[in-house]
């Protein structure tokens, strides 16, 4: 015969131990529900959709001040801004390869590109759309960018001249880093200036294939 106090012992026990499974099973379910709810809310990503084309970028050399037109071929987004955004890091990443002819920090330097159409004319016959990229630079690449007059314009003709090239309607070009105006990019070139494409094509030589 088993004693009273065993007994009792033995059923607090198995009391306990359904009440501690209760307690389990109610947390795991409140813990999916939460989990299921974040993945619900969660936006999903749009798929990105990219092509390899032929673009043209304008390679800045130290040695004798040129920039020359070098043709390439690429996979880039068909979104233009990602395409701009990706272009342009592509473009300052050559300047890090060994032997760049024009050294510059490698990384994603370009944060945004930005598309927007330009004010049109006062002249109601003329049908305009042409358009101003608005290039937002990280604080890292113009903070470790060379300094120097020469240096510095090559960089922003180099990318003025490779967006322009890319994108025809694109005649006007200003910089933000970090999404705020800076002064220069690193002592000299002026940031707070609109540029025109206009104002470098004088000087792009030829497209040369690879």
């Amino acid at each position: 015969m088993i004693p009273r106090y065993q007994r009792i012992l033995f059923w607090s026990l198995v009391a306990a131990i359904l009440l501690v499974a209760a307690f389990l099973y109610r947390g795991h379910r409140q813990a999916q529900q939460r989990l299921a709810a974040g993945i619900d809310n969660e936006p999903i990503a749009a798929p990105v959709t990219t092509s390899t084309r032929d673009i043209t970028l304008y390679l800045a050399n130290d040695a004798d001040a040129t920039v020359t037109a070098k043709v390439v071929s690429i996979a880039l987004p068909d979104d233009p801004t990602s395409r701009a955004r990706v272009l342009l890091n592509h473009l300052l990443n050559t300047y890090a390869q060994p032997g760049s002819a024009h050294p510059l920090p490698g990384g994603q330097d370009v944060d945004d590109v930005f598309l927007v159409p330009n004010t049109p004319s006062t002249d109601v016959h003329t049908t305009d759309k042409s358009e101003m990229a608005i290039v937002n630079l990280t604080s890292t690449f113009c903070d470790k960018h060379p300094s120097g007059i020469q240096v510095e314009d090559l960089t922003i003709r180099s990318i003025v001249q490779t967006l322009h090239a890319a994108f025809p309607r694109v005649t006007e070009v200003r910089f933000l880093v970090d999404g705020q105006p800076r002064e220069t990019l690193a002592g000299h070139a002026d940031l707070t200036r609109t540029y025109s494409t206009s104002d470098t094509s004088t000087s792009n030589q030829q497209p040369a294939n690879n």
